[in-house]
């Protein structure tokens, strides 16, 4: 059961794909793409709410990010916004706000052509503009899983996520 479900699932993502390679749903994935990204953002920003001031020094252990190095680290636009000096709830959380706003603004304007690009992404690699988008989702989502654990490690219950 689990592998129709998986299968349907990557047969839903790719039919969506094709869509917006096609053209035409290109507003309907910008749609969506913005409506999640606005959701991805709140609950983001509700997981570095949800750590006392104090705790953002917090590391699991040392050879982990503290948890406010973490939430700088985990959104970064199509020119990363400059880095803040200090990791500290206000400046993190401003910093979460600005990046989420900019990439959301960034998004709004790709055009169809700039979803299919090809981008140069390092260590030569290569992905489409469509590609880098979902890997900006997916890692927003794997780092603010990060963050959640090290709220339960300080015994936080993390915010509920919403679909």
């Amino acid at each position: 059961m689990k592998a129709i479900l998986t299968g349907l699932l990557a047969l839903l993502f790719l039919a969506g794909m094709a869509a917006v390679a096609s053209g035409p749903a290109e507003n309907d994935f910008k749609t969506l793409f913005a409506k999640h990204w606005q959701i991805s953002k709140e609950f983001t920003l509700a997981v570095a709410e949800a750590m006392p001031a104090e705790s953002y020094h917090f590391k699991p252990n040392p050879e982990e990010m503290s948890f406010g190095e973490l939430m700088i680290h985990i959104v970064a636009g199509t020119e990363a916004l400059a880095q803040p000096s200090g990791t500290d709830k206000k400046t993190a959380i401003k910093f979460l706000t600005d990046s989420f706003d900019k990439c959301a603004k960034d998004f709004a304007t790709m055009t169809p052509v700039q979803f299919n690009k090809v981008l140069d992404i390092g260590e030569g690699r290569q992905a489409t503009g469509i590609e880098v988008l979902c890997w900006a989702f997916t890692d927003t989502a794997h780092h603010r899983g990060q963050a959640e654990v090290y709220l339960r490690v300080k015994n936080i219950k993390p915010p509920r996520y919403v679909f």
